[in-house]
């Protein structure tokens, strides 16, 4: 039967911290001195955060200030590398120095499991993939995940650079150092897929509520109008379009990469839409400004637009015009643009 491969590692060439480095660690028991932890990025070496080094204050309540099983940057204080002892401080560690670490440990997390993924499906040691791809990348572009982010669009300009050293007999029987490509294609091919489909960036949606009231004859037409600039005001990147929920309610949305892009758009969008009605005497209020939404919140809408139409059905006697006018403007399809003409 095959061995399996090894799948541990840390994520860093060095392999302890260095003093007065923000780590990220997960509580794992609470001791008579303090609480013994292991170092997330460093493949759960343990380290202790002694009692005295949990607050600046005085500590009423131990069991308020740490828990186990929760994930925190603190500070490195010492590191003795021949015992293995790591001493950490929370009460040391600066709002900065949590925001960096954080932020560090969350793309250090993606390329490890991008990492993991390749070496257990493709059956190669991870330290090894780390030795010759990861730890190189990290040199490098100072972290990975900068690399991985180009490999999405442009892999061998990243990945070709990478060599690895191999020993081979020559023909006389002597053994000669060749330097070969780090990766074989297999290997390449994986882990390229791998990061294609972990990091290439997801569209948002970006809704935003609107009630539009205009009383005025031919009140209808000012509002569909209306919605036209409000449509007008979208571009290729961020096109936005705009639904009738059920009178007075009207939900603009936009789909893009790029979050604040979006919400500005979706803004111009109600300013213009609602310069148009004023114009006509009309109103409009917002009801829930620009935000970025789940597909949960797609859903919810479509099902309420669809309850509101069924309603609309039930409601016999209504005039026939009148009902065309209200399924047109109402589509439950978000994707499809929301003007009849």
């Amino acid at each position: 039967m095959a061995s399996h491969p090894n799948l541990e590692c840390r994520m860093y060439e060095a392999r302890y911290p260095e003093v007065d480095m923000a780590v990220m660690i997960q509580v794992k028991n609470i001791a008579d001195m303090g609480a013994y932890v292991s170092l997330l990025e460093y493949n759960n070496i343990e380290g202790m955060i002694l009692f005295s080094e949990l607050s600046r204050r005085r500590i009423r309540s131990v069991s308020s200030l740490i828990k186990v099983g929760r994930i925190e940057p603190v500070m490195v204080l010492r590191v003795d590398k021949e015992k293995g002892y790591i001493d950490l401080s929370k009460r040391r560690v600066s709002e900065e120095d949590i925001q960096a670490c954080e932020e560090r440990y969350n793309k250090s997390k993606l390329v490890h499991s991008i990492m993991r993924h390749v070496a257990e499906t493709m059956g190669i040691d991870l330290e090894d993939l780390y030795i010759h791809v990861g730890w190189p990348l990290y040199r490098k572009y100072g972290h990975a995940f900068e690399a991985f982010k180009i490999v999405v669009t442009d892999p061998d300009t990243v990945l070709n650079t990478l060599t690895r050293e191999v020993k081979e007999l020559g023909p006389d029987g002597q053994e000669v150092t060749k330097v070969v490509a780090a990766l074989s294609e297999e290997v390449k091919d994986a882990l390229v897929k791998n990061i294609r489909r972990r990091m290439t960036p997801q569209p948002l949606k970006i809704r935003a509520d609107i009630e539009m009231k205009c009383f005025q004859f031919d009140g209808v037409l000012h509002i569909k109008d209306a919605m036209r600039k409000a449509e007008a005001a979208g571009n290729d990147d961020c096109p936005v379009k705009i639904k009738l929920v059920a009178p007075p309610l009207y939900v603009l949305t936009t789909q893009t990469l790029d979050k604040e892009q979006g919400i500005l758009v979706l803004t111009n969008a109600i300013t213009a839409c609602s310069e148009a009605i004023e114009k006509q005497k009309g109103k409009l209020v917002v009801k829930e400004a620009p935000r970025a939404v789940s597909e949960r919140d797609d859903k919810l809408l479509a099902e309420h637009m669809a309850k509101l139409r069924q309603d609309n059905e039930e409601v016999g006697g209504d005039d026939e015009s009148e009902e065309e006018e209200d399924t047109g403007m109402g589509e439950v399809d978000i994707e499809t643009p929301g003007i009849t003409e």
